[in-house]
């Protein structure tokens, strides 16, 4: 089985409303929405070019602090 980790999302009332119709009408748990809502999210940061260089930047950058650190 897959490792889980439980973490707390904090929501204002308007999205808790809106997540909890939406899972309602889907037949799902409100969790299991928010795990679609995040792969998809990570999906999408992880085909944007934009997000790809600042990535490989701070790789980079902790890559060279943490090497620092290490002498």
């Amino acid at each position: 089985m897959e490792e889980t980790k439980a973490m707390t999302v904090r929501l204002n009332a308007q999205q808790a409303e809106d997540l909890e119709a939406i899972a309602g009408v889907e037949g799902s748990p409100v969790s299991e929405e928010i795990r679609q809502a995040i792969a998809t999210h990570i999906d999408a940061k992880k085909k944007d070019k934009e997000f790809q260089a600042r990535l490989r930047e701070s790789l980079e950058r902790n890559s060279a602090i943490l090497d620092r650190l290490a002498k």
